[in-house]
């Protein structure tokens, strides 16, 4: 008996997703957590963008004194390992200054309005927002990125717009989002050494981002 072409991809897709969560999923949650740990302060309050299954928010939240991590996720899960609440995708269902910080974990490029999001982030945060996500300088770059989120997303049926953003695009982002970048991490080691060299090359980033005193800046 033949299999169907929807099987053997469907087949396929699982057994990409398999290989990728042993190769690079792991390492990839440990490293993400101890460096976006390092940047958190104690007793803090953070909204998690995109939150998806919780297991970075969660591991954070274990080495973080005092931190409580709350998620927001398009299509919540049950099983998600860290508080999580449902949202349209764009707009925030919480209060102005709700939480101390955001953050946002390879969710931006994934967003038809990153601008918007952003901005919505900051509204709800007193302080501060972390992002992890990709730079593409160049047509490499770019086709690099889009080949590993399509290994490591579409298993997953995440939506792939390939959206990323240059150096510059990202501090345009920041601006017109009311931020300021105040530390930039782009030797982040989420690959094994033997594929590093094809797909870490600095497309990985971790930015520490401070509210803008808009009120001092208007007067």
């Amino acid at each position: 008996m033949y299999m169907t072409e929807a099987a053997t991809s469907g087949r396929s897709f699982q057994l990409m997703g398999a290989v990728h969560g042993r190769l690079v999923h792991r390492r990839r949650v440990a490293v993400l957590a101890e460096r976006l740990g390092a940047l958190l302060p104690p007793s803090a309050t953070l909204l998690d963008v995109g939150c998806g299954d919780g297991t970075i928010s969660k591991l954070i939240e274990q080495t973080v004194s005092g931190l409580k991590v709350t998620g927001v996720e398009y299509s919540p899960r049950a099983d998600c390992a860290v508080p999580c609440i449902g949202f349209d995708g764009a707009h925030l269902p919480f209060e102005d200054k709700s939480f101390d910080g955001a953050m946002f974990v390879d969710v931006l490029h994934h967003s038809s309005d990153p601008l918007a999001i952003l901005r919505d982030a900051a509204r709800v945060c007193r302080s501060f927002i972390l992002i992890k996500d990709h730079l593409a300088e160049n047509v490499f770059d770019h086709w690099t990125l889009r080949l590993m989120d399509w290994v490591g997303n579409k298993p997953h049926g995440v939506v792939l717009p390939y959206a990323y953003l240059s150096e510059r695009q990202w501090k345009d982002l920041y601006r017109d989002a009311g931020l300021t970048e105040q530390k930039l991490d782009r030797h982040i080691p989420i690959y094994p050494a033997s594929f590093s060299w094809i797909f870490g090359r600095k497309l990985h980033f971790i930015a520490a981002l401070e509210k803008q005193d808009l009120d001092s800046n208007a007067s």
